[in-house]
């Protein structure tokens, strides 16, 4: 029932509530952004394989962009909901604003599950999808990215519909693109690696050895896989690692008291982040129940998949060694979660810092892509590491100054940054 129940949209707006009152701000600033700016809602005809045409509902929600052309992903999801991608486009606004690049907050999606549609399907709906929205996307208006079950042959087929549309090359006009078409270098690893560079910071600052530390990853997708890659090379160990077993239809955790590799990680694992339960058998690694990494002994818990998994119903399972969330996901805590884990006295690194490494580094990508000219990776890793750092280091410093929870403060600064470029344009 607690699932069914969950509205992420109607979280996103609690928490903005929330910070809104703390910084005093106006009826009308508020009104302004605790709501979208645009929402269009269309459908995608497509003709299957089998010679039937199908009806897809597509999504684009723009939330505001005072500080900058909007950016956001495009999730294909066979549970995508309107509520969804309305919340995802308002945590991009402040992930935005949190490690101050120049963006807006944007998101789109499909109700369709790309597992069960054929290349050529999927690039129907990509194609269409860009049908749809090219009047409201583009360099300086929107730029998209890929999302959950989306990745760079997505965006390519998207981008060239797009320019066939608009007559030209517009290869900053959407980012997550392979390497050599208009891909950043870096850009793979980058939400994965942010994540660590925060933890690594938050270690410091708890006075926590990285080295000989432990975590537990919900999720086995991109994030979780190169957070895991980083966590491994900075000397801690992750021993557990949930995800969906797609012949099963639920989720399991993989668990491996002496680390998973993160060579083993990749060569068991398909595109959409499921582990292949035979690969995993012969590695040794341990087969419980999907809700089972939360409750690990380990030192760090890092929900990197979807929303809503550390809520009402689970909170109270996580282990007293447990000293460090870091919010991989977006919305991956409920409001009601939040309050227990102040009770713990658990330092939490929330999702749109924690996980603002793709977002700025898709900010990078336009940037190569607008001026043409393309960085190394060892160049855009130490950016994006400088970037998350600062972002970092602002919001535990006004967390410490102000004595309050560390996802206030870095509300409190990302809503204080929209709220100034609002009133400075005279929307309110």
């Amino acid at each position: 029932m607690a699932e069914k129940a969950f509205n992420p949209f109607e979280m996103a707006q609690k928490q903005f509530d929330a910070v809104a009152e703390k910084l005093g701000l106006d009826q009308g600033t508020r009104d302004l952004l605790r709501n979208p700016s645009r929402e269009l809602h269309f459908t995608i005809p497509v003709r299957m394989d089998t010679g039937s045409v199908k009806i897809f509902r597509g999504f684009r929600i723009q939330h505001n962009d005072s500080r900058g052309p909007g950016k956001g992903g495009i999730r294909f999801h066979p549970h995508e909901t309107i509520d969804t991608v309305k919340a995802l486009a308002t945590w991009m606004t402040w992930k935005c604003a949190v490690v101050d690049i120049p963006l807006g907050g944007a998101k789109g999606g499909v109700i369709c599950d790309p597992r069960e549609l054929s290349d050529r399907e999927q690039e129907q709906i990509c194609r269409g999808w860009i049908r749809q929205v090219s009047k409201m996307v583009g360099p300086f208006n929107d730029v998209p990215a890929p999302d959950v079950m989306t990745h760079g042959q997505h965006m390519l087929w998207m981008m060239d519909e797009y320019e066939v549309i608009s007559g030209g090359k517009r290869p900053g006009f959407i980012t997550g693109k392979p390497v050599g078409m208009g891909g950043s270098l870096g850009r793979t690893e980058a939400t994965g690696y942010g994540v660590i560079y925060t933890v690594r910071e938050a270690m410091k600052q708890l006075g926590i050895d990285i080295k000989g530390a432990t975590a537990a990853i919900q999720g086995a997708g991109n994030v979780a896989q190169y957070s895991l890659d980083l966590f491994t090379q900075y000397g801690g160990k992750v021993i557990a690692i949930a995800c969906w077993d797609n012949n099963d239809k639920v989720p399991y955790t993989y668990r491996c008291k002496d680390g998973i590799e993160f060579e083993k990680l990749m060569g068991s694992i398909d595109k959409y982040g499921t582990i292949d339960p035979a690969k995993a058998k012969s590695y040794g690694w341990e087969k419980l129940p999907g809700d089972a990494w939360i409750e690990q002994d380990v030192t760090v818990l890092i929900p990197a998949a979807q929303e809503n998994m550390i809520n009402s119903e689970n909170v109270n399972k996580i282990r007293p060694s447990v000293k460090l969330i870091a919010e991989g996901a977006n919305g991956p805590t409920t409001p009601e979660a939040d309050i227990v884990i102040q009770q713990k006295g658990i330092f939490l690194i929330p999702d749109f810092l924690c996980n603002a490494g793709g977002v700025t580094c898709s900010y990078f990508e336009q940037v190569q892509c607008n001026m043409n000219y393309f960085w190394e990776k060892e160049e855009v890793l130490t950016k994006l590491d400088q970037k998350m750092t600062a972002g970092f280091k602002a919001v535990s410093s006004l967390a410490r100054d102000k004595k309050i929870y560390m996802r206030d403060a870095a509300y409190m600064i990302s809503i204080k940054r929209v709220a100034e470029a609002s009133h400075l344009r005279g929307w309110v």
